[in-house]
């Protein structure tokens, strides 16, 4: 604004400076010299007022285009920092007119929209909106026009063919009036990238996806853990517990939780004291507590984690139980084992002993009959006769007792068939009332309808006859019982796997005395070879030993339960008969006892080729078939017998050769016989003949098995049969 120009209302003075200068001050005009009259009095006074009116509207106006002045500054200061603040603000700002035309844009909002030349120039805004986004964006222009502001969040900008910006949009409403005609409506936009923020946020999504899927691993681990696993807060209360800790300690989890630890391991008390000196620490073995207060027997192992000044302690229990009872049943296979194996080689050890003996018996046998015959002729004093009898019934006794061992050492299954052991109860209850002391009561229940048993009925009688006398002799002279019972029954599994038995039904027959009993000592002994607890001369020590080999070879099994002052219990596990088995198993193998197919000799005497080992029973042979008009050949080599066969072929008539002899079997030298002469009857004897040793021999070509030690009699009809090839 300009300040008028009052230059009129002075005379005499100069012009006023120039234009916005401020005029000086008026000086007084002269008093004239005239004398003054009222009319020149009155103008002097109305333009002395006019002049100061003038004068204070002079400084209004001054004061008022100072004030212009500065405000005019403060704009353009103002307007100024706006500009530079709207280049310079790291966000996207733009101006937009009401036809979305792009009036200003900031730097930042070029580089983001048009990043090349090549891209779209920043002349609007809705071209760089997705598709998906524009209805939303043209609702918050509407929004703003009507409420002055709106924002837009995640709003997808398409810039280019591959890059696109996720922003957050805010519109600010403008109107600014003119001069004249309608006011200017602009929007104010700014657009916040939230790409990072996205992409952050992704990023937490993920890994809060990962926590919770490691969260869940971690549960179902905990959950599927063989070790029960229980946390507890610092105040040592329950705050995880695993189903196999619900299962250990039988306490459902709802129960357990809250509950203080000590309710199940009174001996972690302590543990607390360890998280100042570890992270971890193995307690090992201690006793726990279910909730019902049985005792535990566990495996502990502790893990502190420390967090905002308190502990989490991890308990991990294994149950020992199962290792315990797995512990003992090894250590029992183990005595098993050693108890077999002992049994082993003192079977194989009888075996040989007896079949050494079996040669020595069978020569005093024989001598002994030869003896009496001779002690037969006249003027031969009886008493020699006596004594021989007496002979012969001591060797006999001494060949049961061979055969006893024999029974005991053999590993192979006798020939069985279908019995009924009721019968045999009832055979074994009759002979043993023929000795019974009064003083014994003997009782015998079976059940009934009960199966048959595959079995080899001798066998099963000697071990009932053995176990029963053996119970009647432990009642001693006291009143006592000894019961005999059988029932049909399936063994449970531990019964089955301590005695090794199949799964199956078995007809279990148990002899029972109410005797002093056994210690430990003594029971496991009981099955030793000569191992007896009677006075000496009153038992050998043989007689359960062979009822363990009876039901060794018979695939069952024996169990035994006694205590001192409680009694005896033998139980014998019996397989049942199958109808395919026992036709199989019981058909006893045919001897294979074949005519003599050569031409009848003309000789008187027939030679017969006897081959053993042991001289003695060379000497026999010779004895005894010589005095059946027999000539024998005795050798006690097998390769000098061959080389005797080799050079008179036609010879002999007959070949009884042992079995057992050392370096060169019976069978092998069948087997050279035969090339030299396949037409020549063999006999083989042996005190120990297997259902192997039986099968072998026939294969080969044997005509007949000869058992030693036999009666002489038995011998001399076996030759006297081959030799004349009668079946």
């Amino acid at each position: 604004m300009t300040e008028p120009d009052l230059s009129f209302l002075f005379r005499g003075e100069a012009a006023p400076p120039g234009k916005g200068t401020p005029a000086p001050a008026p000086q007084p005009a002269p008093v004239p010299a005239a004398p003054a009259t009222g009319r020149a009095s009155a103008q002097g006074q109305a333009f002395a007022d006019l002049v100061a009116e003038l004068r204070g509207y002079q400084a209004e106006l001054e004061a008022q285009n100072k004030e212009l002045r500065y405000s005019q500054a403060a704009a353009e200061s103002a307007s100024e920092r706006f500009e530079a603040l709207f280049s310079s603000v790291p966000l996207s700002l733009m101006v937009l007119d009401e036809h979305d035309m792009v009036v200003q844009a900031n730097a930042m909002a070029h580089r983001s929209f048009q990043p090349t030349e090549l891209d779209r120039p920043l002349t609007s805004l809705m071209p760089f909106v997705s598709d998906a986004d524009a209805d939303r964006v043209h609702r918050a222009f509407a929004l703003a026009r009507a409420q002055g502001r709106s924002d837009a969040s995640e709003v997808v900008f398409q810039i280019g063919g591959e890059r696109r910006i996720t922003g957050d949009l805010h519109i600010a409403y403008i109107e600014t009036l003119q001069g004249s005609g309608e006011p200017l409506r602009q929007f104010l936009c700014a657009v916040i990238d939230q790409g990072p923020l996205l992409a952050e946020r992704h990023t937490l999504q993920q890994r809060n996806e990962q926590l919770h899927a490691s969260e869940r691993r971690l549960e179902a681990v905990i959950n599927s853990a063989l070790d029960a696993i229980i946390c507890v807060d610092q105040h040592q209360r329950i705050t995880v517990f695993n189903p196999t800790a619900a299962a250990l300690f039988q306490c459902p989890t709802r129960d357990a939780l809250g509950s203080p630890l000590s309710r199940f391991l009174p001996e972690l008390a302590r543990a607390p004291g360890y998280a100042q000196l570890t992270t971890q620490a193995a307690l090992g073995e201690m006793q726990a507590r279910s909730a019902t207060g049985r005792e535990l027997a566990v495996e502990v192992s502790v893990t502190f984690e420390h967090h905002e000044g308190s502990v989490t302690t991890t308990v991990f229990a294994r149950d020992l139980t199962a290792r315990k009872r797995a512990e003992e049943r090894r250590q029992e296979l183990e005595v098993q084992l050693r108890e077999s194996q002992k049994m082993q080689a003192v079977g194989t050890m009888a075996g040989g002993i007896a079949h050494d003996f079996n040669n020595i018996l069978h020569a005093i046998l024989g001598n002994v009959e030869l003896a009496k015959a001779d002690a037969q002729a006249p003027g031969t004093d009886p008493r020699v006769l006596e004594s021989l009898h007496e002979i012969d019934k001591a060797a006999r006794r001494a060949r049961d007792l061979v055969r006893q061992i024999l029974a005991f050492s053999r590993n192979e299954a006798p020939p069985r068939g279908a019995v009924q052991l009721a019968e045999l109860m009832r055979e074994t209850e009759r002979l043993l009332r023929v000795t019974l002391p009064a003083h014994i009561h003997l009782q015998v229940q079976s059940a009934a309808q009960l199966p048959p048993i595959l079995a080899d009925a001798t066998q099963v009688e000697q071990a009932l006859l053995n176990l029963c006398t053996n119970a009647i002799q432990a009642v001693g002279t006291r009143p006592g019982r000894v019961m005999m019972q059988a029932q049909c029954l399936r063994p449970n599994a531990a019964l089955r796997e301590r005695l090794k038995l199949a799964p199956a039904t078995y007809v279990a027959l148990q002899v029972s005395d109410d005797g002093p009993g056994m210690d430990a000592a003594t029971r496991a002994r009981i099955f030793e070879p000569f191992f007896t607890t009677k006075p000496v001369g009153q038992g050998t020590g043989l007689g359960l030993p062979v009822v363990h080999g009876v039901m060794r070879t018979h695939g069952g099994a024996i169990d035994v339960q006694s205590a001192p002052s409680r009694g005896c219990l033998f139980t014998l596990f019996f397989p049942l008969a199958d109808a395919a088995q026992v036709e199989a198993e019981s058909a006893p193998m045919p001897l294979m006892v074949l005519a003599d197919d050569r031409p009848a000799s003309t000789r008187k005497r027939p030679c017969v080729m006897y081959v053993d080992d042991d001289e003695a029973l060379v000497f026999l042979v010779r004895r005894l078939l010589g005095r059946r008009s027999y000539e024998v050949a005795g050798f006690t080599d097998p390769r000098t017998a061959l080389r005797a066969l080799a050079q008179e072929p036609a010879r002999f008539d007959l070949l009884v050769t042992d079995y057992n002899m050392p370096g060169f079997s019976g069978v092998q030298l069948l087997r050279e016989v035969r090339k030299i002469r396949a037409d020549l009857p063999v006999a083989l004897a042996s005190g120990y003949i297997t259902a192997e040793i039986e099968q072998s021999a026939l294969l080969e070509g044997a005509r007949a098995l000869i058992h030693k030690p036999n009666d002489v009699h038995e011998l001399c009809d076996t030759v006297d049969r081959l030799v004349r090839g009668a079946p």
